[in-house]
């Protein structure tokens, strides 16, 4: 088990890519030591930019240096750089520069740092972007190949939302990251005619949702996990396949339901005309402060409450 923050995972990923990429160069709004931006800038002094409290500058200098031939990396916590909604909207996402905005601390996970500091409604506002990809990885692995493939080989604009939080492994050895798609990563022994739901999750509560299932297979019940690593553009492709043998769809954010993977799952549901139904597991309301596993049992995102989302009134 890594059990690693995705945000470490994407430090060490940076070091790794800046040894054989000199154009890559890494910008900060005074969180380096948090965003885990420090080995790179230990590494590599002379790309790293520290702009200091100034998101809104950052989101521009990314923008030039990017017309300039670099690949700029701007890193802040989730809620800080998805605020300054507006120069990314055309700096970024109109010019389709190719700027990768990274938000660290994404959700109520963050845990006792409180509601001033949790993004909670950034996925929301970037997957309102034209031209704009989000991604949001479960696990070490997954994080990993996620910012190889915005750095290496994606052009265009990118948001990537991390955790503070650790996480432990959800993907076998082995496992490859296809971007767009949304993947099973979990399923009972037994392949049922017809799962009694199928959960779609990203992000932070990816292994509560995986933790679930396997309760739930102790009890009888069968019932797949899928990771959404990608929220937009959303594969809506794969919902319809999981609407086909499952009697619900339970989607598991850290995140407001408003904007977030609930309503990409029930947009694409929607459109194709399934008729299933959708329970929208995350948040409401804004967090608060405590422990993140006290926050994501409150709120309904730990386990024992999917295994709930998963059965109640179930026909």
């Amino acid at each position: 088990m890594a059990n690693k923050a995705t945000r470490e995972s994407f430090g060490e990923m940076l070091v790794e890519l800046g040894a054989k990429n000199e154009n890559l160069v890494v910008l900060d709004a005074d969180l380096s030591k948090s965003t885990m931006t420090q080995a790179f800038k230990k590494k590599h002094p002379e790309r790293h930019f520290e702009l200091g409290i100034a998101e809104q500058n950052m989101v521009g200098a990314a923008a030039g240096l990017a017309l300039s031939g670099k690949v700029p990396v701007l890193t802040s916590f989730a809620c800080f750089v998805v605020g300054r909604l507006e120069p990314i909207r055309v700096s970024a996402a109109y010019n389709r520069t190719n700027v990768k905005i990274v938000g660290t601390h994404a959700g109520i996970g963050i845990g006792e740092d409180g509601t001033s500091q949790m993004g909670l409604e950034d996925v929301a506002a970037m997957r309102a972007l034209p031209h704009m990809t989000v991604l949001q990885p479960g696990d070490d692995a997954e994080a990993r190949q996620q910012v190889r493939w915005m750095i290496e080989e994606h052009v265009g604009p990118v948001y990537l939302r991390l955790t503070r939080q650790k996480m432990p492994d959800v993907h076998a050895d082995g496992w490859t990251w296809e971007p767009g798609k949304i993947d099973v990563i979990w399923e009972p022994a037994k392949k049922p005619a017809k799962y009694q739901a199928t959960l779609i999750a990203s992000g932070g509560p990816v292994p509560c949702a995986v933790e679930a299932a396997q309760e739930l297979e102790k009890k009888g019940f069968a019932v797949r996990v899928a990771d959404a690593g990608t929220l937009a553009p959303f594969d809506g492709a794969a919902v319809a396949r999981f609407a086909k043998d499952s009697q619900r769809l339970v989607s598991v954010e850290d995140h407001n339901v408003n904007g977030g993977l609930g309503s990409a799952v029930c947009e694409a549901a929607a459109e194709r005309g399934l008729a299933v139904p959708v329970v929208r597991v995350g948040l409401r309301d804004f967090g608060e402060s405590a422990s993140p596993a006290e926050l994501y049992d409150k709120y309904g995102l730990s386990a024992p409450h999917l295994v709930e989302a998963c059965l109640k009134n179930l026909d």
